[in-house]
């Protein structure tokens, strides 16, 4: 639970507290809404290379100095309590799927990567209109890498792109899938176009059609490319559980402060009763959610599988930010709808947490055949 935390870790949060007041809340009042100017991103990562959350994300072999899951899950919810863009900043990259990489893999593309020199995307979804899943041939020392993918979140600024290919050997031979870091300024890497989801994220639809890609890009080994792809998934829907909690916490302060202002029929709106009903319920919700997340983050740190239980938390923690928020939107009211208040882009937000990282009810059938067929899970 959030208050067990140990007296080391409540000092860093109380750290990383003051972080966020001396450092993002000053520069997000100087930011644009939209967009973070070059020179701010540069000063946040500047300030928290001086503070050591830059590096809690790197291992250290890169210099890094890796913190725990717990800690993650508790600095991310606080990073999204502070509901501010500029927070993205904070951490710095870490290796994601190519933690593993070696040689030239390592050379041309971790390395960058940790370095801030590339940036990296992923293609993992082939849109609907899609003949057949991406595949590559093999040829000599080469894939030749033909299909397309969408949803390529942040494309649009990569370098590569690490791809998930069905291979063929040269006689069409199915030999399983890969993951391939292959360069977005290959011949071939076509953008067939650019297009933000309702949150705001930028993606890109990609062709490609007939890229040759060096064998050395593989990362790992032909017939492992799903689960590569999907190793650290526990982890990454463990960070959207994080960030939805937080969300939470900022809506209901928000709400609070709103409840407690003077209103024009003379009473404050937290003197009536109904009022203070659904004010209750998102408080209960959110202590729920909290609790779920904390539990979860001390069950992944400790080793144990926590396949389920990664889903059932990234299921009830964005689905509890997403009655939150939208009770917020009643409570605050008409002026909550209007284009560019905080909680018209917290609605927008919300919403999209239950479709990224795996779509809820897809986690709830996975959730039931993990018990039912596999005898899995904790309760």
């Amino acid at each position: 639970m959030p208050e067990h935390l140990s007296d080391e870790m409540l000092s860093r949060r109380k750290s990383a507290e003051a972080f966020i007041s001396e450092v993002i809340e000053p520069l997000n009042k100087e930011s644009s809404v939209d967009t973070v100017a070059n020179d701010v991103r540069d000063e946040i990562i500047a300030a928290s290379k001086r503070q050591g959350f830059y590096y809690k994300t790197q291992p250290a072999e890169f210099g890094g100095h890796p913190a725990g899951i717990i800690e993650l899950t508790m600095l991310r919810e606080l990073w999204s309590s502070a509901n501010s863009p500029l927070t993205d900043y904070i951490f710095g990259p870490g290796p994601g799927i190519l933690h593993a990489a070696k040689g030239d893999l390592k050379r041309q593309y971790l390395d960058p990567v940790m370095r801030g020199e590339k940036r990296g995307a992923f293609g993992f979804t082939e849109p609907d209109t899609a003949s057949r899943p991406t595949w590559g041939r093999l040829d000599g020392q080469s894939v030749l890498v033909s299909g397309q993918k969408s949803y390529v979140t942040g494309g649009a600024e990569a370098d590569f792109v690490s791809t998930l290919v069905n291979i063929e050997d040269s006689n069409g031979g199915k030999l399983g899938t890969a993951m391939l870091a292959i360069d977005m300024a290959a011949e071939g890497v076509v953008i067939e176009r650019e297009f933000a989801s309702m949150e705001g994220s930028g993606h890109v639809s990609i062709i490609f059609n007939a890229v040759r890609v060096p064998i050395t890009n593989v990362i790992g080994e032909i017939g492992q490319g799903l689960p590569r792809a999907l190793e650290n998934i526990g982890n990454i829907r463990l960070m959207v559980s994080a960030r939805a909690t937080g969300m939470c916490i900022w809506v209901i302060d928000l709400v609070r402060q709103h409840l407690l202002a003077p209103h024009r029929t003379g009473t404050p709106l937290g003197e009536r009763e109904a009022v203070r009903l659904r004010y209750a319920d998102m408080r209960i919700e959110v202590y729920a959610a909290r609790s779920a997340l904390y539990r979860t983050a001390r069950l992944a740190e400790s080793g144990e599988n926590d396949v389920n239980e990664t889903s059932a938390t990234k299921i009830f923690c964005t689905e509890v930010a997403g009655r939150v928020v939208d009770m917020a939107v009643q409570l605050v009211g008409g002026q909550a709808l209007v284009r560019g208040h905080v909680l018209e882009k917290a609605y927008r937000q919300a919403r999209s947490l239950r479709l990224i990282e795996g779509a809820n009810d897809l986690l709830r059938i996975n959730l039931a055949k993990g018990s039912l067929d596999l005898g899995k899970g904790e309760l």
